[in-house]
């Protein structure tokens, strides 16, 4: 045999090799998440990465497991899968922890400051699973909307869950590293607070609540009423709810010892005005009435 031959014949066995080893790759999906990367970003934040340090973030970047993503100002949503959508409150940093690909897909959030809204718009496979850990708590999902927040408040540490559909699985973690078995399901339109005071950690009540949306952040609200009005969504509140929350007017409430007194109709930024008449002889309303208002509200009087 020519030396020619034996060359092209070990140049084409290469070639094949190669190709073999392209296509197990792919058949494979790799060690790593088929599809993470930076969905939309205006603003200002950062990407850290080990080998790397600090990235500026970029529409379409592809993220890797492992980094910490950052929102100080602006919009940043992450997509994961083609179908999941992490978007990020302002002043907001999570870390990533994802491997398997789009049908086997473990995706493990850690939650390290701020809050972030979850879209799952497809209920995950049997093999696959969507994680959020945050200092005093996970939670576990199979495909629905909802909000994550971690807060602490004299000294006290607090995650605030809140679903707009489907069910959420809340999990207390102890500080010694511990979960609680038994979890506690939130369902569509519920709520629930867990905090953290340096002894106990635990529910603040003792079965899910209704979402309080008044609190709920003003992008978090957008969000939703985009999920509506462009993906046909039915979540735990309407479009014209968030509309009249977002907007207004508002309805300012009045109350004498637990009963109401009277209410006023206010429009979004204007101020509430002193009612004419009190409800006793002697005390106040328990209100700053140049303060605009942005939201219903309840005023009370204080004997």
């Amino acid at each position: 045999m020519s030396k020619k031959l034996i060359a092209l014949i070990a140049g084409i066995a290469v070639v094949v090799i190669a190709a073999v080893v392209v296509l197990v790759l792919v058949l494979r999906g790799g060690e790593s998440f088929s599809l993470l990367k930076m969905y939309e970003f205006e603003g200002t934040g950062s990407v850290f990465r080990e080998s790397k340090g600090d990235i500026t973030p970029y529409p379409n970047m592809v993220l890797e497991s492992g980094d910490k993503v950052s929102l100080d100002t602006g919009r940043l949503t992450i997509q994961a899968d083609e179908d999941k959508y992490i978007h990020l409150d302002e002043h907001s940093t999570i870390q990533l922890v994802a491997s398997g690909n789009g049908t086997d897909s473990k995706t493990k959030i850690e939650l390290l400051k701020g809050g972030i809204s979850n879209d799952i718009r497809n209920k995950l496979s049997a093999n696959s699973s969507y994680e959020i850990n945050t200092p005093n708590s996970t939670m576990s999902v199979r495909g629905t909307v909802f909000y994550t927040f971690i807060y602490e408040k004299d000294g006290v540490k607090y995650t605030r869950v809140c679903v707009f559909e489907g069910e959420v699985d809340t999990h207390l973690v102890y500080k010694d590293g511990t979960t609680e078995l038994k979890g506690v399901p939130v369902g569509k339109g519920k709520e629930v607070i867990i905090y953290e005071d340096g002894t106990t950690t635990d529910y603040l009540y003792d079965e899910p609540q209704d979402i309080d949306y008044n609190t709920i952040p003003e992008n978090v609200l957008r969000d939703l009423r985009d999920l509506i009005d462009k993906d046909g969504k039915t979540l735990s509140i309407t479009s014209p709810e968030i509309t009249r929350i977002l907007e207004g007017p508002y309805t300012v409430t009045f109350t004498y010892n637990g009963t109401e007194f009277g209410t006023q109709t206010v429009k979004k930024g204007e101020t509430a005005v002193v009612p004419a008449l009190g409800p006793a002889p002697s005390g106040s309303w328990n209100f700053t009435f140049t303060e605009p208002i942005e939201r219903d509200t309840t005023i009370e009087w204080q004997s």
